[in-house]
């Protein structure tokens, strides 16, 4: 079964009753938005979007609060319906086809979605069997040793730090395969270990192959991350392409002789160095809670 105008790109995941459709091409545009408008009552909060992600890329979209950027990734998601345009995930619509839609992409909010009551390895099987993987064990033990939580997998996720929940959040997300994964903020309110941890975790993604869409409000995140960047603002793209060619839209630079001055995150990053950062037992007292 190959969805409808997928421009040469297939599912590869199988289609309900039957043989999936193959894989997908190399190539073409992993998730193409058209005109896509939406209004909440005389409110207009996406007014016309364009845009295209090329399979295997990470694409950023930076934009301000109330940019629109979240409601975007909510129809790319089916989780809401667009008054107006189209919008495809490998191929498939989203208004036409929401289950296939569903079936080949996952969405991490801005807050980690896990049960703080159930340890790691709990929160993966509990995925893995609503997933109907064949082998949820095996699944759960992969993605703990991939997201480097083997040896947190026995504790209660409530005692995470903030960077391990939202690697846990991510590895939930990747259980069954998805080719593209729409990750609205994943760095708020993460302390700086924790966020390049969560940027680690991304960049990782894009260099197996997954496709990424982003929103952040965050500069450095959008130029560290993406191979391409777009601009959402007041509920429109007002400009898209690479880092390089964003630059070019401003005049050439001057060259000035100045002393860079380090800025706080330099500062305490060299201080406290890598410690933490990968330490699964960081930030947790003797009663298991956070500090």
């Amino acid at each position: 079964m190959q969805p409808p105008g997928a421009d040469g790109i297939m599912s590869d995941r199988a289609a309900p009753g039957g043989v999936g459709g193959g894989t997908r091409a190399a190539g073409g545009a992993a998730v193409s938005v058209r005109g896509i408008e939406k209004s909440y009552g005389a409110v207009a909060v996406l007014r016309g979007v364009d845009l295209d992600v090329e399979a295997g890329h990470v694409v950023a979209l930076l934009g301000s609060n109330g940019a629109g950027k979240t409601t975007l990734v909510r129809i790319l998601a089916t989780l809401l319906r667009a008054d107006a345009g189209t919008a495809s995930v490998l191929g498939w619509d989203v208004a036409r086809d929401p289950a296939e839609v569903r079936r080949v992409m996952s969405l991490t909010g801005q807050f980690a979605a896990v049960d703080e009551v159930l340890t790691g390895r709990e929160n993966l099987l509990l995925v893995a069997r609503l997933r109907h993987e064949r082998e949820p064990a095996a699944v759960a033990d992969a993605l703990l040793a991939r997201f480097a939580l083997t040896e947190a997998g026995g504790r209660r996720a409530g005692s995470y730090s903030g960077g391990m929940r939202r690697r846990l959040d991510i590895a939930m997300g990747l259980i069954g395969d998805p080719r593209v994964i729409f990750l609205d903020e994943p760095t708020t309110g993460l302390d700086p270990q924790s966020r390049i941890e969560v940027w680690d975790t991304i960049v990782a993604l894009a260099r197996g192959g997954v496709t990424v869409l982003l929103t952040t409000q965050m500069l450095e995140e959008a130029e560290r991350l993406a191979d391409r960047i777009a601009i959402l603002h007041r509920g429109t793209i007002i400009q898209q392409g690479t880092l390089a060619e964003l630059r070019q839209l401003l005049p050439a630079a001057r060259v000035e002789v100045v002393e860079k001055q380090p800025s706080l995150e330099d500062v305490f990053l060299a201080l406290v160095g890598d410690d933490g950062a990968d330490d699964e037992g960081a930030g947790a007292d003797s009663s298991g809670k956070a500090a």
